[in-house]
């Protein structure tokens, strides 16, 4: 008796732990993409954005059939803005949600903690957004880049500049993160092979509420551009207290991110006229030539009721690069996924090509836009640009009120 019961325990048991592992494989009827982003912190702007570009591509695909006949089902992990948590999002979405493919994080610092946990697991990410350019120097063969880097942000910066006044020197405030040291990096090698002397590198602790003792600081040497590498919350608070301190540089420019969100230009959410005139570089705009772009406008201001900057665009495309990667690969399998990545070439998409080499990284466009009556402008280069560039910047003190 105690045998025969011991015998139905077992096998009571061995159900038990049968069923559970069938509850956590996915539903036959959909296709699982893990999303890793954030949705609240520091950075719950841009990943926002991150979530409406990812839904309204999964709406797209689906109302189009889905892929492989199945219909795509967003599994998206806040991080926080946090970079341990976004490393706890993989080992949830890969271990517990058993997903193929990871697209994100939003950030450089989230972004770069993720990598080793990625190719320990062999599961393919598609970075849309975080620019720091050590997250493609690790080797790894399932990280895929969708946007461009920080290193082609400060080459696209200083073209403009050299071609449009040439200043001698420039200064660079930057987050004391991955992305802003990323920025820094990038900023000092490209200027320094062009010429332009570096008069001060001044770091800050991201979200902090008082910057005009840095801002006094970067005043003092003069410089004849500013180069910030910054969020948007803190893009927002530098540019609203360069006006307290008086800090009149012919050039506000950026690595776009803060000072590229649809938000920069607002008053409610971002710099508002303390946001005019200030360069950015960004990667895409409504007014893109690319088609889709205009539809992905519409379609992003329905949901958002805003105009997107290239976030939310980023993320779209990534799910569409996603998507296709699973159409050709012909399953939802990992390896077959990442393969299929290093070999994709998407001749046309709302974010242009697509086509990763060797090191996974796309060659990307990037563009200087300029913040002129509350829009983005594209000023440089001049093949596509749609405004003249503002320059100098107006003193603050001759501004209209």
């Amino acid at each position: 008796m105690k045998r025969n019961a011991l015998i139905v325990t077992l096998i009571a048991l061995a159900l038990v732990i049968t069923l559970a592992g069938c509850s956590k494989k996915q539903d036959s009827n959909t296709i699982k993409i893990g999303v890793i982003t954030s949705l609240t912190g520091s950075n719950a702007a841009f990943g926002q954005a991150h979530k409406a570009g990812y839904t309204i591509a999964a709406d797209e695909i689906n109302s189009k059939g889905g892929i492989l006949g199945k219909k795509i089902e967003l599994d998206i992990y806040d991080d926080q803005s946090k970079p341990d948590q976004a490393v706890q999002g993989v080992s949830k979405l890969v271990d517990q949600d058993h997903v193929a493919l990871i697209l994100g994080a939003y950030s450089s610092e989230s972004t770069r903690a993720i990598v080793p946990v990625i190719t320990q697991k062999k599961v393919p990410v598609i970075v849309p957004t975080a620019v720091a350019d050590n997250i493609m120097e690790t080797g790894s063969q399932y990280v895929f880049r969708i946007c461009a880097g920080s290193g082609s942000f400060a080459v696209a910066t200083l073209d403009f500049l050299k071609n449009n006044g040439d200043p001698k020197n420039l200064a660079i405030i930057y987050e004391n993160t991955n992305f802003g040291q990323s920025n820094l990096k990038s900023m000092q090698t490209t200027a320094e092979k062009a010429g332009i002397n570096v008069v001060a590198a001044e770091a800050y602790q991201a979200s902090s509420p008082d910057y005009k003792a840095l801002l006094q600081r970067v005043k003092s040497k003069s410089p004849e551009a500013v180069y910030f590498g910054s969020y948007l919350l803190d893009a927002s608070t530098l540019m609203r207290q360069a006006e307290q301190v008086n800090f009149n540089p012919k050039y506000y420019t950026s690595a776009g991110t803060g000072f590229a969100a649809a938000e920069f230009p607002t008053e409610d959410k971002g710099a508002g006229k303390f946001a005019e005139y200030t360069y950015s570089v960004s990667q895409w705009l409504p007014t893109a030539k690319w088609k889709g772009s205009s539809e992905f406008d519409q379609a992003y201001l329905k949901v958002t009721g805003l105009h997107p900057a290239y976030h939310g665009m980023e993320a779209y495309a990534a799910l569409l690069v996603g998507a296709e990667a699973i159409k050709k690969a012909g399953s939802y399998d990992s390896a077959a996924i990442a393969n299929t990545l290093h070999s994709i070439d998407i001749p046309e998409t709302p974010f242009g090509p697509v086509k990763f080499d060797a090191k996974g990284q796309n060659a990307h466009p990037v563009l200087v836009t300029q913040v002129q009556e509350a829009k983005y402008r594209v000023v440089w280069p001049l093949d596509a640009a749609e405004s003249k560039a503002v320059i100098p910047t107006p003193e603050w003190t001759k501004r209209a009120k």
